[in-house]
């Protein structure tokens, strides 16, 4: 069962590949060792002539996670992001990654998945799964959660224009009610269809005002993208040898970052590198404020932003210290001290330290990658397999020969930047195109002569 308050941001479901699927029951259910991971594999009976054979059953789905990953979220960010990626071998699917991320924006891998498609089936599977009564995935356990990239995406396929989808974005990162209505009363102006459409969506799926600080500021999958870089590669291997390239990156990954944790413990230092940054920066902001405390017991502050010859205020917000909220709602999404809360710690004498989210402390950091991974068991003293030989289903098998290349599409979620110059496809410079080549031009050349 997942912490209480846990977030989850969900995109896609989707598959996997197979050779050495005849090893695949003994490494995934009993190979690598009792304690090291934790597996769930679905079969589907394999009929010879109409007659049900049992020493043989096709593959059909795989859940594997492993201790230290189900340890560590307990000392993560309180949520997590469901991504999936397809994969290049013979049989088509997409390999599911559970994401959590630490208090030094390090991300890290907890769970995966192997399914046979982005279909109706799977995807209801896994909803009813999220959706069981004590399932642990339920208000007031868990929320759900939309990408707002995503619902830009299908905000997009309906509506046309940049400018209107760049409303509904700024719409969607308002931290505070009157933020929000600010930018969706110009979408209404713009079209009132717009705001019928976005109306259609309860707001605590797509709106960080109405979160309650559940996304920790995220409104995007940016993490699960950043994951790649873990598992670069293991898109092209077996189900046996996937599963054991998650072991032993997630070993390794777990190795590199406890060092690093401990390192920094050792210098004193209390917080992360991430929220230093993200309070220096604050704390010069606040420099420019006027405090007027109005309830000492409570730590209620008021909060003014004034002209450098503080002739006049250029706006107000209302500070609890006690409660940890600001007006302008960074305190509440960030859970660390904005800068209106760090002049009213000035203020008053007191530190910011204990505003801050359990999440960025050090110790939290290092008890992420605290539990370390076990080496596996040699094959040769895997314990003996009894059960039925897991192969793949042939109907599942990719119609072309030639695997998929790994490239890069772009789809209507991808912005280009306007202030990006084109470079050429041949020689990756810019001033000019592919086509306008000086380097094609001059092999045309050259072959008119020949």
């Amino acid at each position: 069962m997942p912490p209480p308050h846990t977030l989850v941001l969900g995109r896609r479901i989707g598959g996997s590949d197979w050779p050495s699927r005849r090893l695949l029951p003994s490494s995934m259910v009993t190979g690598m060792s009792r304690a090291t991971s934790f597996q769930v594999l679905r079969t589907s009976p394999v009929y010879v002539g109409g007659q049900l054979d049992e020493s043989q059953a096709y593959f059909h789905r795989l859940f594997w996670t492993f201790p230290p990953c189900i340890e560590t979220f307990r000392h993560c960010k309180p949520l997590v992001s469901i991504d999936g990626t397809h994969l290049y071998g013979k049989y088509g699917g997409t390999l599911l990654v559970t994401i959590a991320q630490d208090g030094n924006s390090n991300i890290l891998p907890v769970a995966f998945a192997l399914v046979e498609g982005e279909n109706a089936e799977s995807h209801n599977g896994i909803k009813a799964a999220l959706e069981t009564p004590d399932g642990g995935w339920l208000p007031l356990s868990a929320y759900r959660a939309f990408c707002i990239r995503h619902v830009a995406a299908n905000f997009a396929l309906t509506f046309k224009g940049k400018d209107a989808r760049r409303l509904l974005v700024n719409a969607a990162y308002a931290k505070t009610d009157v933020e929000f209505h600010y930018w969706f009363d110009i979408l209404r102006y713009e079209d009132p269809t717009i705001c019928e459409w976005a109306n259609r969506i309860e707001y605590s799926l797509w709106t960080q005002h109405c979160d309650e600080g559940r996304r920790f500021g995220h409104m995007t999958m940016n993490i699960s993208e950043c994951v790649n870089s873990i598992l670069k590669g293991v898109r092209n291997l077996p189900v046996c040898s996937l599963v054991k390239a998650t072991y032993g990156r997630l070993a390794e990954l777990f190795v590199h970052k406890g060092r690093e944790a401990e390192a920094q413990q050792g210098t004193g230092q209390q917080f992360t590198q991430h929220l230093v940054k993200c309070i220096e920066a604050n704390l010069k902001t606040a420099k420019c404020f006027t405090v007027t405390l109005y309830d000492r017991d409570n730590s209620e502050f008021t909060v003014a932003k004034t002209t450098p010859t503080g002739s006049f205020s250029l706006g107000s917000y209302r500070v609890s210290l006690a409660s940890q909220t600001c007006d302008c709602g960074y305190f509440q999404a960030l859970h660390f001290p904005c800068p209106h809360a760090l002049a009213c710690c000035a203020y008053s004498r007191l530190t910011w330290e204990p505003y801050v989210h359990q999440v960025y402390r050090l110790s939290s950091v290092f008890s992420v990658y605290r539990m370390g991974f076990t080496p596996p068991i040699p094959e040769g003293f895997w314990p003996p397999y009894d059960g039925p030989t897991v192969i793949p289903d042939p109907n599942k098998r990719r119609a072309r020969e030639d695997r998929p290349r790994s490239t890069r599409i772009r789809t209507n979620m991808d912005e280009a930047d306007p202030n990006r110059p084109k470079r050429c496809g041949l020689r990756r410079q810019s001033g000019h195109t592919r086509w306008s080549c000086p380097q094609l031009r001059g092999t045309e050349h050259t072959e008119g002569h020949d």
